[in-house]
């Protein structure tokens, strides 16, 4: 029986919860003391699912998927579906480590450069209190320690755990450690979120991020990193939508 909070979105399986309704899951599970998987997908995201089958499994295994991309919402009601709000990665990371302040959870932060994890860790201690700070770690590692750094997460006592290394490593990395990591309540992969909480990137202003252009305000800023992704990616995500819709129509 398939989930009525839950659609199928090019082969892929997208919750279709609000914010608060995410929070409020993540909530319930860690009072439970039960674990959840979380990950959030975006345009270049689901191209990137399609040619990279580790990627797509590591995905549709979690138990929670979110559309982070506001182009997800609107590619989805062009399929005849509903989403009825994009729940950006960083905004649900924001808020969850508020609400790991207010329940007294402990939170683990693993991935970027040394300065800018730290830095993310001393945000969190001088905005809330260090009693919310489980452990961190860069993410610059040799695949050889990975199963030493999921047993130290996992030995950390966080019951949650947020990963800003770039996909596909980090959807990667969360399922394949996801028995070891299991001790920790909730785990979800954050990208480039501890750049900005850091104050290294800045992000691009609400009227922006609503009209679904956060992704142009990126491309502005490292035009040479992020054109392809963006240029190329968008492009080829409205035609997997379009022949999607083609599909649905015969």
């Amino acid at each position: 029986m398939q989930d009525r909070n839950r659609i199928d979105f090019l082969n892929i399986p997208i919750d279709t919860l609000t914010m608060q309704e995410t929070i409020n899951k993540i909530d319930s599970t860690l009072q439970r003391h039960q674990s959840l998987t979380h990950v959030v997908v975006n345009a270049g995201k689901v191209v990137a699912m399609q040619s990279n089958k580790e990627l797509h499994e590591s995905v549709v295994n979690c138990d929670l998927i979110n559309a982070d991309g506001q182009s997800i919402v609107w590619a989805a009601r062009f399929l005849g579906k509903y989403i009825p709000e994009r729940v950006s990665g960083i905004d649900l990371m924001e808020n969850l480590v508020k609400m790991a302040y207010e329940r007294k959870y402990k939170c683990f932060f693993f991935g970027a450069k040394e300065e800018v994890v730290s830095k993310v860790v001393q945000v969190y201690t001088n905005k809330y209190s260090k009693d919310i700070i489980a452990g961190y770690k860069n993410g610059y590692y040799v695949k050889e320690d990975e199963l030493y750094i999921a047993q130290q997460i996992a030995q950390s006592n966080a019951d949650l755990l947020f990963v800003a290394i770039t996909s596909p490593k980090k959807e990667i990395f969360l399922d394949k450690y996801r028995d070891i990591l299991s001790s920790v309540g909730f785990t979800m992969g954050v990208g480039g979120s501890f750049d900005v909480i850091a104050g290294y990137t800045a992000r691009a202003p609400i009227w922006m991020q609503k009209i679904g252009m956060e992704w142009f305000f990126r491309l502005i800023q490292e035009p040479r990193r992020m054109w392809r992704r963006y240029i190329i990616g968008n492009y080829k995500f409205i035609e997997l939508v379009i022949k999607e819709r083609i599909n649905i129509g015969k």
